[in-house]
This record gives C-alpha cells, structure tokens and sequence, in this order.
C-alpha cells in the first residue's frame, strides 16, 4: 500500500513537472490534458486519479513553479549568502537564458494574463506564489526592513514585464528593454548607499 502510494506521489509530481513546462512554453489554452499526459508518457483518463479538472492543474503548476524559485534563491542563499544569491537571481531574471527558456523559468511573465482572466481561486494560488517569491528576495534586498518588501515587489514585478515585452519584441527592443530594466536595482543600491 505504501509504495502504491508512493508510485501515486511520483506520477503526480511528474504530470505537474511536465504540465508546469507545457503551460510555460504554449500557455494553458495552448496545452489541452492529452498533451500534459502523452508528454509524462500517461493516458489521458488517468489525469482524473490526480486532478479534479485542468484549472487544478494549473493551481498545483504555478505553486510548484513559483515554490521551485523561492527553494532555489533559499539554497543558493546557503552557499552565497542571501544577497549575492538574490542579486543573482535578478540577474537571471533579465538574462537571455531565461527569455530564451519561457518553459524553465517564472511562471509569471508567460502565465499571468490567462490567470487575470481565470477564478478567484487560481488567481489566489498565482498571487500566493508571487507574494512568496517576493518575501524570499526582500531578505536580500539593501533597503531598510520596512521598504525591502516593497522594493522586492517593485524590482520582481518589473523583471516580468520586461520579461514579458522582451519575448513579444523584436531582438533590438528586446535587447534594450533587458537592458534598461538591469538598471534600477543598482540605483536602490545607491539610494541607501550601499554600491
């Protein structure tokens, strides 16, 4: 019985793993149920023994992928110490790894207009997932404790939209958005004197 469960937990992570890439890479209208289970090498009518329809899908997808970030900046905090590996993780944000590899990276810029047109539920989960994403940066941030929240919130929400307007514009435009928007964490570093 415990390895049945076992083997249930596994198939499980691995329909959402692939569904996460999936919505990532065509965006949640774009991927149907039998393409999220073909892809984990799964029928079609096992889906149901794991999820109550897609939207739940969805809900485990964006928890999973926001969660992955938030776990990833926490270890690499480990090794680098929480501001090194927050600023890292800005970095990447805006690099052209991440605009090339929609389906490895946050779930927020290719995901976030079909959530604003989804349930309360799901917009709910995506929100929950950002706020902690953002918690996790805020502790690397230099600002004082009561601005780092906000600033958190300012640099990651920019990152997406910069994210978002890259991969919709054509090379040269994307280029200088990513460009531009690398710019103001270095200027909240001045602002609190620390460059």
């Amino acid at each position: 019985m415990r390895r049945s469960r076992e083997a249930k937990a596994e198939t499980h992570d691995a329909i959402v793993d692939k569904a996460s890439r999936l919505f990532r890479e065509r965006g949640v209208e774009g991927t149907s149920v039998g393409d999220v289970m073909a892809e984990a090498g799964l029928t079609h009518g096992g889906f149901y023994r794991h999820f109550e329809n897609k939207e739940a899908l969805v809900a485990a997808t964006v928890r999973s992928a926001f969660d992955g970030i938030a776990q990833a900046v926490e270890a690499r905090a480990e090794a680098v110490g929480v501001g090194a590996a927050v600023a890292d993780y800005l970095d990447f944000y805006l690099s052209p790894e991440h605009l090339a590899h929609p389906g490895l990276g946050c779930p927020a810029p290719p995901l976030a207009g079909e959530i604003a047109r989804g349930s309360d539920a799901l917009k709910a989960e995506f929100g929950a997932g950002f706020d902690r994403v953002a918690r996790v940066l805020a502790e690397g941030l230099p600002a004082s404790e009561t601005s780092r929240r906000e600033l958190a919130l300012r640099e990651l929400a920019m990152r997406v939209g910069a994210v978002l307007i890259a991969r919709a514009s054509h090379p040269e435009i994307a280029t200088e958005v990513l460009s531009a928007c690398k710019m103001p964490g270095k200027l909240a570093q001045t602002e609190n004197g620390e460059e």
